[in-house]
């Protein structure tokens, strides 16, 4: 199919500008500001007063992740048809072997959950063990599959995080094998002590959350690690940044050129914690970890995005079914963890921080398509509005206007953490391998496939 935008305006990390894109057979072919073009298109669509972004990446997604509560309520299709709506266009998720697992079985099998994704998709996989196979293992992922990013976790030391000195055996392992470490960096021990304290002292409600996991547990965690990034040599990624204790030791490492990223979500900079206030009900959908901070956490967040110590925004989506929730009525430990936000992650950093000049357009190209392509690989391909650039892109309406529901959002979830949020600016028309997947809030493509991507860094 040939597809011919006309009379938009296209945005990207460092440009705006008037231009015409036509787009074959899933590429961007030519992109001319007048004059005609070499071939005639199949379908033209006038995109006056409307925004063109290169297709939004998500880097931090959870779909179809077991927990003890059962799975994340959105599988890849769900997800991705979520995603698609809000106008991400591709995502990257998680393998997370079992113990004993070889990372590659693990990595066969999520791709087996993930066929029926309907955006593009990638994975970080998880070394939740060391064993002395691991540095094969590892290389293994990075030249044969196409996999060069691996998510360890500093918490849950009971199932899936590590100890130091395994950490600093993956740090050093990735190195070598010229790959990403990124980190979900909270400090176990800590947390599971005072987690522990507080429901033997029958302290059980979920305002014990972020009690038990405060900020300074985070950014230990986060001088830690980058420690052992720069001891070990390793390009360092640092997953849902949330708090201002944390972004000084990163402000540091990246001044003293260590090639130390971050990043950071939607509900960091937008929500606080008096939403742990009140009962279950009302306060369960938001434990999430890192837990939401303080209004001042929010402040500083929205600051490092403008200065750049904040690289890329994802969403770490896995929200669950209230039900799930419930399962930890009577022990904030049990309450699923987690909370859902693909769908909304443009519309609220456009409508939050483009429209109130906290960010500019540019800017907001660059955290949610430009730099977590660059970082994890996927430049040009995507990314970018160039000719031989993917033909994945979103045609902004930025006067839409909407308000956030549960009952209306396309996430198979039944609340949604930014209810009641007001937005300006949603996608019209999203473009997916040059085919028209969605068009004015309608599903138009049924029958797509997303791909899995082999990424290098």
């Amino acid at each position: 199919m040939r597809l011919l935008i006309k009379n938009g305006t296209l945005v990207t990390d460092t440009r705006t500008f008037a231009a015409d894109l036509l787009l074959e057979n899933g590429k961007i072919t030519q992109i001319i500001h007048s004059g005609v073009f070499s071939s005639t298109p199949d379908r033209t669509l006038d995109a006056s007063g409307m925004l063109i972004f290169p297709g939004g990446i998500d880097p931090h997604v959870h779909m179809h992740l077991p927990t003890p509560a059962g799975y994340s309520s959105d599988n890849f299709l769900s997800g991705s048809r979520a995603a698609l709506f809000g106008g991400t266009t591709t995502l990257i998720d998680f393998v997370t072997p079992h113990k004993g697992e070889l990372l590659k079985d693990a990595l066969q099998q999520r791709k087996t959950e993930a066929a029926n994704c309907l955006t593009d998709y990638s994975f970080h996989v998880s070394p939740v063990e060391w064993r002395p196979s691991m540095p094969d293992e590892i290389r293994a992922c990075v030249e044969e599959e196409g996999i060069p990013s691996f998510k360890v976790y500093m918490a849950y030391k009971a199932s899936i995080g590590l100890e130091d000195e395994d950490l600093k055996k993956v740090f050093h392992a990735v190195a070598k094998a010229g790959g990403m470490v990124t980190a979900h960096c909270e400090l176990g021990d800590e947390i599971e002590k005072l987690r522990n304290e507080f429901v033997k002292n029958g302290q059980t409600s979920p305002e014990y959350h972020p009690l038990s996991r405060s900020a300074k547990l985070e950014a230990g965690a986060v001088k830690k690690a980058i420690g052992f990034a720069a001891e070990a040599g390793c390009p360092f990624y640092i997953v849902h940044v949330s708090t201002a204790n944390s972004l000084g030791f990163i402000r540091k490492a990246q001044q003293h050129g260590q090639k130390v990223f971050a990043e950071s979500c939607p509900h960091y900079l937008l929500l606080d914690d008096s939403r742990y206030q009140g009962t279950f009900e009302q306060t369960a959908p938001f434990v999430l970890s890192p837990p939401l901070r303080k209004k001042a956490d929010n402040r500083a967040l929205w600051e490092a995005l403008s200065d750049s110590t904040i690289q890329s925004m994802g969403t770490d989506h896995c929200p669950f079914m209230f039900e799930q929730k419930k399962a930890g009525i009577h022990d904030f430990r049990k309450i699923a963890n987690g909370a859902g936000s693909v769908e909304h992650r443009l519309s609220l950093l456009y409508t939050y921080g483009v429209l109130q000049n906290k960010i500019s357009l540019n800017r907001f190209v660059e955290l949610t398509s430009t730099q977590p392509a660059k970082i994890f690989g996927l430049y040009p391909q995507k990314g970018a509005l160039s000719p031989g650039s993917d033909a994945y892109l979103v045609i902004w309406n930025p006067e839409k206007e909407q308000i956030i529901s549960a009952q209306t959002h396309y996430m198979h979830c039944d609340t949604d953490i930014y209810e009641g949020f007001k937005t300006q600016g949603a996608p019209e028309y999203v473009i997916a391998g040059g085919e028209i997947a969605g068009e004015k809030g309608r599903w138009t493509s049924a029958q797509r496939k997303g791909r899995f991507l082999k990424r290098k860094i």
